[in-house]
């Protein structure tokens, strides 16, 4: 079977179990489908074999066990899995949750930035339209207030008219896409400084919380309460780890052994998911305090630029206004990673009574009656005195113990299982206890390994491989342990139950990795640059063609080897059309000319001159009929 038909028969086993669990009332997500179907592959009591097609008969065992297991009541173990499924995905680092955060805002908010950058306003009433679109595009990026409050919008219209003018949309209009978005981020951040600077004067503020107040309360709160559910798990956990110590010293059979091992499970999974939040929230109390001193700071700056003068240049007050509003950010960050902090504390308290409703205080009471009942704290104070130490043996060949005062930075290294003791998970069956450090750090195959006692510590050195894999099988049969103890690479390279010499057990790929090296010389050949060579053979080919198309070809001029392989260009024009038109027909009227003659001024035979005058203009009909 190929990787893609075996992942296509894994979906359809995953897709049909969530289907039965859906129809029998119990909704299960798919990835705890999957995880209980590997968990269900590796317990070897199943004795499933994946290395071989899956017949119809396993694949209904193998629906049939998992349902029964997710369908299961009143079941620590399987409580603890739907935990560590339930915290893998909603718990993320506090980085990535920001950045995914602010994706998430920047995806909501396209529309509207879109809706802007693509606008062709060019007539009045759309250009207001715009420049109200700008002012909720503000309002929802900053966060300080709702866009369908009245005072909030002219608060913040007022502020963006002071930086922004509505004149100035046409230069906004003719930029590009992207330095609109650009704009927009500085307008909003500066537009929400001033806001901020007038709450602060007590000159707006409108729809603006008091985030530094309202986290002063609510840290110390989160935390208090994070801390009274770790002592409350804590106290549980020290409870089942004396009754279990006591079975294991009188062999008792009640409580049921293996009721007891899950619980302690749970409560030790419960317990480090808290840890986990609760140094979230302490990172939270010193982020907030370096937000509120730069704040203050920047405030002051504010107010001794402004003061009381009516102008100030924007390159000296725009700056610390966007100052402002990235501090302002910065605690609107820090309220929504406290409310995600919240939200997960109270979603992994469900997932806790189980325990408490199979081992009630009514079955617990009697049992601890006379047992003295240990912290991990105090356990670790009794065994941190230099009589613990680990002394070396020359039995111990190829292991080193580490100790604070000759190893550097020896509380960073990564210790084995979680800090949990190896020997006591090994021996007395998922005896979860913490290990001291001080006693000696067991460093083998690179891993380091931490114990409750000298006296384990010995033992485990002597022989760490039984031990390993004792653990390992122990977290075939519990698989929430594969996650609290961290095994996973431990589990990479093993391969579901198959048929093996000794049943109950796994068969181990051997590793066909190994750490090499080699050295060569620096130069082994001197450097021989050839200016024509060519590694794609491609491109040998192309100028093949070429060369060989050169052939064929016939020229009248001197053809130079820069210009042989230039590329022809050739344009494509509109000739000027020629056109005639015709205008409307002129015509007019022709008037007769004035014409005057004066005879008799050259005199005549008489001694008197007579002149006078003869008119010779002719009358206007006369004129046409001899134009015509």
């Amino acid at each position: 079977m190929s990787r893609a038909q075996a992942e296509s028969v894994i979906k359809n086993i995953i897709r049909e179990i969530a289907q039965e669990c859906a129809v029998k009332g119990q909704a299960v997500s798919e990835t705890l489908v999957a995880f209980m179907v590997k968990a269900v592959v590796l317990d070897p009591d199943n004795q499933f074999n994946v290395e071989r097609t899956l017949t119809k008969d396993d694949v209904q065992k193998l629906i049939k066990t998992c349902v029964d297991r997710l369908l299961m009541s009143a079941s620590p173990s399987l409580d603890t899995i739907k935990m560590q499924v339930y915290f893998d995905m909603n718990y993320t680092n506090r980085n990535e949750f920001l950045e995914e955060h602010k994706r998430v805002l920047e995806s909501r908010l396209q529309p509207v930035m879109r809706e802007i950058t693509d606008s062709r306003a060019r007539t009045r009433e759309e250009l207001e339209g715009l420049y109200r679109k700008i002012v909720s595009c503000v309002l929802l990026r900053s966060g300080l207030g709702s866009p369908t409050d009245i005072s909030v919008v002219r608060e913040a219209t007022a502020a963006l008219q002071s930086v922004f003018p509505q004149t100035e949309l046409g230069t906004f209009m003719s930029l590009t896409k992207r330095d609109k978005e650009r704009q927009l981020r500085e307008l909003t951040q500066i537009v929400t400084g001033i806001r901020l600077f007038n709450k602060e004067c007590g000159k707006g503020g409108e729809g603006i919380d008091n985030l530094p107040s309202i986290l002063n309360e609510a840290i110390p709160s989160a935390t208090m309460n994070i801390e009274n559910e770790l002592n409350s798990t804590r106290l549980f956990i020290s409870r089942y780890t004396a009754l279990i110590e006591r079975q294991n010293a009188e062999l008792l059979e009640e409580p049921e052994p293996d009721m007891l091992r899950q619980a302690v499970i749970n409560c030790r999974q419960h317990e480090a998911f808290l840890k986990v939040l609760l140094n979230d929230v302490v990172v939270a109390t010193d982020q907030v305090n370096t937000l509120e001193r730069d704040l203050r700071s920047v405030l002051i700056q504010l107010q001794n630029t402004i003061q009381s003068k009516t102008a100030v240049p924007t390159n000296q007050v725009y700056p610390k206004f966007i100052s402002l509003a990235k501090i302002w950010t910065g605690f609107q960050d820090e309220m929504v990673l406290l409310s995600v902090i919240s939200n997960i504390q109270a979603n992994l308290e469900p997932f806790t009574r189980s325990h408490k409703e199979v081992l009630p205080d009514s079955i617990l009471q009697p049992l601890l009656t006379g047992l003295i009942l240990r912290s991990d704290e105090e356990r670790i104070t009794e065994t941190s005195g230099l009589e613990g130490r680990v002394e070396h043996a020359p039995h111990f060949k190829n292991l080193e113990f580490l100790f604070p005062e000759t190893t550097r930075n020896f509380s960073q290294l990564p210790l084995q299982y979680k800090g949990f003791c190896g020997f006591s998970i090994a021996v007395h069956d998922r005896l979860l206890l913490p290990g001291n450090p001080l006693i000696g750090v067991l460093r083998y195959k690179d891993h380091f390994f931490c114990f409750t006692s000298k006296e384990a510590a010995v033992k485990f050195a002597a022989d760490p491989d039984r031990y390993i894999a004792h653990i390992a099988e122990a977290a075939k049969r519990s698989p929430e342990l594969i996650q609290l103890l961290e095994l996973h690479m431990q589990f990479s390279t093993i391969t579901p139950y198959g048929k093996s010499a000794e049943p109950g057990h796994m068969i181990e790929k051997p590793l066909t990795k190994r750490d090499s090296g080699i050295q060569t010389e620096v130069h082994p050949i001197e450097s021989n640059i050839d200016p024509d060579y060519e590694w794609n053979e491609w491109e040998m080919r192309r100028k093949a063609i070429k060369l060989a198309n050169l052939r064929t070809r016939i020229t009248h001029s001197v053809q130079t080897d820069g210009s042989n392989f230039r590329r022809n260009n050739a344009t494509q024009i509109y000739q000027p059309k020629t056109q005639d038109t015709q205008t409307t027909r002129v015509k007019g009227t022709s008037v007769p000319k004035p014409s005057v003659f004066i005879a008799g001024l050259r005199g005549c035979k008489s001694e008197t001159t007579e002149a006078y005058k003869v008119d010779l203009t002719l009358d206007v009909d006369t004129h046409n009929d001899i134009c015509d």
